[in-house]
């Protein structure tokens, strides 16, 4: 019985440990990865929704600007003025 008596605290010990202890499953929520979520950017070109880690990125006078297509960069390259102007008009419109 001694042995019996034994095996059933360190089942019962193990039980709690796993249950409230440092390695605990029930009692964290979520991991941290699971919480970030990806910035969104818009394409100032097409205006699509563009996440942080997709498409083409650009650094224009200090900010970072993200593009869906090579297409859409190289037309912000081409004439960034046009398209910023763009997107000043449509903030004040709002």
């Amino acid at each position: 019985m001694g042995g019996l008596g034994s095996l059933l605290i360190f089942a019962i010990l193990f039980f709690l440990m796993m249950r409230y202890g440092c390695g605990a499953h029930m009692m964290h929520g979520r991991h941290e990865s699971e919480k970030h979520k990806p910035k969104k950017f818009i394409d100032p070109v097409c205006n699509m929704a563009v996440k942080e880690d997709e498409g083409y990125g650009k650094m224009h006078d200090g900010e970072l600007y993200r593009f869906c297509t090579k297409s859409c960069l190289n037309k912000f390259d081409d004439e960034p003025g046009r398209y910023l102007n763009k997107k000043d008009a449509d903030e004040h419109a709002m």
